[in-house]
Parts: C-alpha cells; structure tokens; sequence
C-alpha cells in the first residue's frame, strides 16, 4: 500500500454549489463597484459636465482633477467584472485562481488603503480575507 500523501490546502477542490456563506464575496465587490461608480458619478458630476460640454474626446489632458475622476470612475467596470468571476470560479472548483485572486485583492486593499486611509479600499478587505480562509468541501 502507497504512503498517504498529504493534499496542500491550496488545491483543495470547493463544492459545487457554494453555500450561504460562501457566495457572499462576489455580490459584494459587485455593490461595492456600484456604489463606488454612482457616487463617483453623483460627487463629480460637474467635472463629468464640464468635459461633455468640451466633446468628452480628449478632455483630461493635464488636468489632474479631470484624470482622477477618470480613473475614480474606470475602477469600477473592472471590480465588477472581477466580481462577476467569483461564482463561476468557485462552482468550477477553481480554489487556487481564487485564492489568487483574493491575494490580488488583499494587495489592492493594502496599497489603495494605506495611500488613502480614510477611503473605500477597505471594503475590499473582507471579500479578500474570504477568499484567502481555506476551504474544506461541504463546508
């Protein structure tokens, strides 16, 4: 009889079907992008105005107002398409690319938190932990 080998957490398949508790990360990055999109577009509306009533095309220029609001606002098509990955992921039993992804969170979460502490980096913070916690199948 072979020895028994030992299985790293790391590739430990997830169930199929995710409970309760596990498929909350991906709703949340998506609200989280939706909120953070709606309030980039309530708070810099006369920014966003200003550069429609230029033609849009090529409006940022040098203005680092202008192309902070672009990027405040660009931010959140990709979190919401990140978010989007997390079911389909997870039902595949794809752990390791979503503990990828978690740690590709938690970095995200550190640098945009520690530059702007008072921000909403950290509502990234527990969807990453989430998916960096090991998993056992049926758990």
């Amino acid at each position: 009889m072979p020895p028994a080998t030992l299985t790293p957490v790391i590739d430990t398949p997830l169930p199929l079907r995710p409970s309760r508790w596990q498929a909350w990360e991906g709703p949340w990055l998506l609200a989280v992008a939706a909120v953070h999109t709606l309030f980039g577009l309530l708070v810099f509306a006369p920014v966003l105005r200003a550069m429609l009533a230029q033609g849009w095309i090529d409006t940022v220029g040098t203005d680092p107002l202008r192309g902070a609001v672009s990027w405040f606002l660009l931010f959140g098509l990709p979190l919401a398409l990140l978010a989007l990955c997390i079911r389909p992921l997870r039902q595949a039993g794809q752990a390791r690319r979503l503990r990828l992804l978690g740690w590709g969170l938690l970095g995200l979460c550190a640098a945009g938190a520690s530059l702007m502490p008072a921000s909403g980096f950290w509502l990234v913070l527990p969807p990453a932990l989430s998916l960096l916690w090991p998993r056992r199948p049926g758990r």
